[in-house]
């Protein structure tokens, strides 16, 4: 996945009627598989007819017809998240029958479609991958390489303290990983080197 993928900066909603049927789709930003099913539950409406879904993780997704015929409607609505390039989403597209059958086409339309005007309704922000460094800095430096470390988007995910130095692990853009080891080098007069990427 090189292109730019982006995910919901909130909660989005979106209703349709559909020969008689109601459709809702709800669409939430997720940070991991565990908060994506949370969510279905949550949004999952037991007295519906129906409450199909899908949600996408990076290289992990999932999706469900709930008793819809095979492929007419947890499909369509992943297929929804990833042609707008969205990650980090889960949504659930709830279905009130109304007593006329739409057929297999019909549903995979109206499930697809209630997904995908629901996406393009929310507000949206580009991901950014991010990766983890580890490494040991003197105290004499500590205060002013904290100073230093919004300047590459950093933030400090653990720090640990021995008698002689202070462990640090960053949270940072992938970009931003030579600025930082650039930096490190600078301030410490070429004494920390960050390790390479795993």
């Amino acid at each position: 996945m090189t292109a730019t993928r982006f995910t919901l900066t909130a909660a989005t909603r979106h209703g349709v009627e559909i020969r008689k049927s109601r459709f809702l789709a709800v669409a939430e930003p997720v940070t991991d598989a565990d908060a994506a099913m949370a969510c279905v539950q949550r949004l999952s409406d037991p007295a519906a007819s129906h409450n199909c879904w899908a949600w996408r993780l990076g290289q992990s997704y999932r999706s469900h017809d709930d008793g819809e015929p095979t492929g007419s409607a947890g499909r369509p609505i992943l297929a929804a998240i990833d042609g707008q390039q969205l990650d980090g989403v889960a949504v659930v597209v709830t279905r009130w029958f109304g007593g006329i059958k739409l057929g297999v086409g019909g549903l995979i339309r109206a499930y697809g479609g209630t997904a995908a005007e629901c996406l393009r309704q929310a507000q949206r922000v580009a991901v950014v991958e991010r990766c983890r460094v580890t490494f040991d800095c003197d105290f004499a430096l500590l205060a002013l390489l904290k100073s230093r470390l919004p300047a590459v988007d950093a933030v400090i995910d653990e720090e640990r303290y021995a008698a002689e130095h202070a462990g640090l692990t960053l949270l940072l853009p992938v970009s931003q990983r030579e600025p930082l080891a650039a930096l490190l080098r600078d301030l410490s007069r070429g004494r920390i080197q960050l390790p390479p990427l795993d």
